[in-house]
């Protein structure tokens, strides 16, 4: 067993794996920038080591500060959490040729399902269902490209190879603009990725987003822990996640969670992952895979009963899987709502002095969050303050809790998405379910 853990990451998902690790009786360092230094997790840590100034590049980026930290600390493993340098290849490696084990799959598996061209070739060849597309980067034989957008068929997507969170893509439906289109996105990946290999696919126009969660060790077993729904989202970022996606049957389930766990296999991955699809006509089209701890881990946490951090670094300590895949049974429905600190209808962020805050209580509520009344919400870091989550023996009893927490929930000195959740809670859409990724943000008139 590990002894001591780093965690190289704050808020909420730094308080979470401290809770994993005390549980498992492992001792935890917390880094952390000036402007962190009253974070929770901060204050109940074992050791503390501040790593450099507010913006992030000078700290929780700061790989050498990281590495000191560690080495001063005598800790035997870094938790990377997510976000920041957790899919950073590079960081990986460092952190295993300094002598420490890194919470995570290898580098080199990092590296691969990093750069969207290598990762479509590998899930093709592990029979994980993709988008149709071209099946490698973009040369500059525009012939060439104009006849596979063609063959394809229009609207088709460009995408970085290198991109995320939304940015690097480009919708085409024509002829006339696709070529400039590829251009665009080729200057602008190479500015914010430094990498300026692109690729096209179908542009899937009604799609949901649904995710599969996978499990492996580093002996080849790979379990699935069933899927999410995050379909309601903005500007590509996730709104609302629920846990099973609704509508999806135990058939399908079984058939694309397995495809995934085998890919596991083959590949050699180590660690939790999300293989994430576009879902559309009842079909399933592999889009990329995180090969880290997600934001919406709680709902699958929910319905399984595995605490996914746990068995994270148990994994990462050398530990064979302590499921097996009969053992992942789906019980009744999770919801999760992230928190965040920025106003409900301008989507500003809103830092400062959180003056009064009562989290929800009940059977099934779940909130996951690092604040407390007196905790002033820097301005230099994502605005998500928190996730709040509701089981129930099905769908219905699980947004009837939430709409309950919701509004127990009192936040006051800094503006919150409260209001907003509040109203996508009795929206008649997302209640009945099956909500497309387009949805919320033609409701918001974005």
């Amino acid at each position: 067993m590990i002894e001591k853990i780093l965690i190289a990451n704050r808020g909420e998902i730094a308080l979470r794996i401290q809770r994993a690790c005390r549980e498992l009786g492992i001792k935890t360092v917390a880094v952390h920038s000036d402007a962190d230094r009253e974070l929770k997790h901060v204050l109940l840590a074992d050791e503390s080591v501040c790593i450099g100034p507010a913006q992030s590049r000078d700290s929780y980026l700061h790989i050498p500060a990281i590495i000191s930290a560690a080495e001063v600390t005598d800790t035997v493993a870094i938790h990377p959490g997510y976000g920041f340098l957790s899919e950073n290849a590079d960081f990986a490696e460092r952190v295993e040729r300094s002598g420490f084990v890194f919470i995570g799959p290898k580098p080199d598996t990092i590296r691969l399902m990093g750069d969207k061209v290598s990762a479509i070739r590998a899930m093709k060849q592990a029979g994980v269902p993709c988008v149709p597309g071209s099946d490698g980067p973009l040369d500059d034989d525009a012939k060439h490209t104009l006849q596979l957008a063609r063959e394809i068929g229009y609207p088709v997507i460009i995408k970085a190879a290198g991109g995320g969170g939304g940015r690097g893509m480009r919708v085409v439906h024509s002829d006339a603009t696709l070529l400039n289109a590829i251009s665009l996105t080729k200057a602008e990946a190479g500015a914010a990725f430094g990498n300026d290999v692109v690729y096209m696919e179908k542009y899937l126009e009604n799609p949901r987003h649904v995710e599969f969660q996978v499990l492996a060790d580093s002996y080849g077993n790979a379990i699935h822990l069933c899927e999410r729904d995050c379909s309601m989202q903005r500007r590509h970022q996730k709104v609302i996640e629920e846990a099973p996606a609704p509508g999806i049957t135990a058939e399908q389930r079984e058939r694309i969670g397995r495809r995934c766990a085998e890919a596991c296999s083959t590949l050699g991955y180590r660690g939790l992952g999300t293989f994430e699809f576009l879902y559309q006509d009842e079909e399933f089209y592999f889009i990329e895979m995180n090969t880290r701890v997600q934001v919406e881990h709680p709902v699958t946490e929910m319905i399984t009963g595995v605490d996914l951090i746990k068995e994270q670094i148990l994994v990462a300590s050398g530990e064979r899987l302590r499921y097996s895949q009969d053992d992942i049974v789906p019980r009744g429905h999770a919801i999760e709502c992230r928190l965040n600190a920025e106003h409900p209808e301008t989507f500003r962020p809103s830092p400062g002095r959180i003056e009064e805050f009562h989290a929800p209580g009940g059977p099934g509520v779940r909130i996951d969050t690092h604040i407390y009344a007196g905790y002033v919400v820097p301005p230099y870091y994502d605005s998500m303050i928190g996730k709040l989550i509701a089981h129930g023996e099905d769908r219905g009893s699980a947004l009837a809790r939430m709409t309950n927490a919701l509004r127990e929930t009192i936040i006051e000195g800094i503006d919150t998405n409260l209001p907003l959740h509040r109203q996508l809670l009795k929206d008649a859409a997302f209640q009945q379910g099956g909500i497309n990724i387009h949805y919320l943000e033609k409701k918001l008139g974005l």
